[in-house]
């Protein structure tokens, strides 16, 4: 029998505010009115972790922190518990609003009550991931080895599975023992993979979103670039610029530039931007000319305020290291051998720097391996940044994969036939869910 995904769109309703970190706008003097699928108001917290943690480059963290948002209500068995897994420049904000401030989370637009990752039925958590730059441990805090200065380049290498490893720490913490689903885009659907290789028995469903087994060597190339950037900035001072009471911000303007050209598709780019001059004539100088250029400087611009250089040196060799395979001879099949959950994989067509031949892969392997798994490729024009849109097509799906809590399966294997492959038809959307690409 040919496995289904119920997409039937649910009528939004009176926003409902049933978590610890939720309060209303009113109880903070703000009159602001809310979306009613909204979260509601949202106050992140920390947890502390001071067991030390072996990462998997041999060397120790004494002790760390997780800064964490949680929205929604855990049941009495724990049962309905569903982690957000961010991507490389993503963190723990991923839904409802702060205090006095009108951007919402950058993923506000899947989470919420009777929104695709419905909190009026599931407790959702996301958080930074260690190496950040948001509040949990990273280059930017305290080394207590060294005087409290700065970690700054002496932060270790971190990897996918150190952060997977990490929110098992989490979720023990949480009193989560089985997360209904591990949800991630990007980066974030990395570490959904590698959570139903390394905890095959912690998840019920998968959701790898917009990413791949492993990069390719044009992608590693596009980080290897990125890096170089902010390496040779002379403001870098050997990663140690905090103590130096300054920045590489041209080298991550630079890099967040490269970046953001593979994030966007070329129709994308062509239908926002085309070749239109900014004063609508020739400067006939290196200055901003066209309004793509304007666009790419802005960007950068904005990414340097608010992002840490080490931090993301540390993140993109983590999406270099990545590759499940290696362990097992670069054999994927073996690699995915152990998994026991449900798989929902999704890609776009025009997502070229994790292009659906990649999520292809991946689905093979699964099927190969008799493990249930449901595939969709979305045409839709936005590039990599899709997963950041609320395309209809692509929400519902992932509203019918994840069901009701009580409604999952654990351990349940399929023959090939039992596995739903499908293209949906065109979907398009004029404005991301946030400005927070992969």
């Amino acid at each position: 029998m040919v496995s289904t995904l119920n997409t039937t769109q649910e009528p939004s309703t009176t926003r409902k505010v049933n978590d610890e970190n939720v309060v209303n706008h009113t109880d903070l003097g703000n009159e602001k009115s809310l979306p009613t699928d909204s979260v509601g108001v949202v106050a992140p917290r920390m947890e502390s972790f001071e067991e030390p943690l072996l990462l998997e480059t041999g060397r120790t963290l004494p002790r760390f922190d997780l800064m964490v948002e949680t929205y929604g209500q855990l049941n009495a068995d724990a049962s309905n518990a569903i982690l957000i897994c961010h991507a490389l420049s993503g963190h723990h904000h991923a839904a409802g609003y702060y205090p006095g401030e009108s951007k919402a989370g950058w993923w506000d637009s899947c989470i919420g009550p009777n929104k695709a990752i419905d909190t009026n039925e599931f407790y959702v958590v996301a958080l930074n991931n260690i190496g950040g730059c948001n509040g949990s441990t990273g280059p930017t805090c305290p080394n207590p080895e060294n005087d409290n200065k700065p970690y700054g380049p002496d932060f270790p290498l971190v990897t996918v599975r150190d952060w997977v490893n990490v929110q098992a720490l989490l979720a023990d913490r949480l009193g989560i023992q089985v997360w209904h689903a591990v949800i991630g885009g990007s980066l974030g659907g990395m570490q959904a993979l590698q959570w139903a290789v390394d905890y095959p028995h912690r998840l019920k469903n998968c959701a790898i979103i917009a990413s791949t087994p492993k990069l390719s060597a044009q992608n590693i190339a596009f980080n290897e670039v990125a890096r170089q950037s902010i390496l040779s900035d002379p403001d870098f001072h050997n990663g140690r610029y905090l103590e130096q009471k300054t920045f590489p911000k041209r080298g991550l303007i630079l890099a967040r530039m490269v970046g953001h050209i593979t994030y966007l598709s070329e129709d994308a780019m062509k239908q926002k931007f085309g070749r239109d001059l900014k004063s609508g004539d020739f400067m006939h100088g290196y200055d901003v000319e066209f309004q793509v250029e304007s666009y790419l400087r802005y960007q950068g611009e904005q990414f340097s305020r608010n992002f840490d250089a080490n931090t993301y040196l540390i993140m993109t060799k983590a999406l270099d290291y990545f590759d499940p395979s290696r362990d097992h001879n670069s054999d994927l099949n073996k690699a995915l051998a152990p998994a026991t959950c449900r798989f929902l994989v999704v890609s776009f067509t025009t997502d070229w720097r994790f292009a659906p031949s990649r999520s292809r892969e991946l689905v093979d392997a699964l099927i190969t391996n008799q493990q249930p798994v449901s595939y969709i490729e979305v045409d839709a024009p936005q590039g990599h940044d899709s997963f950041l849109f609320p395309i209809p097509r692509y929400v519902n799906t992932l509203r019918g994969f994840l069901g009701k809590a009580e409604s999952s399966h654990h351990g349940q294997k399929v023959t090939n036939s039992d596995t739903k492959i499908a293209k949906v038809a065109p979907e398009l959307s004029k404005k991301p869910a946030q400005e927070q690409p992969s």
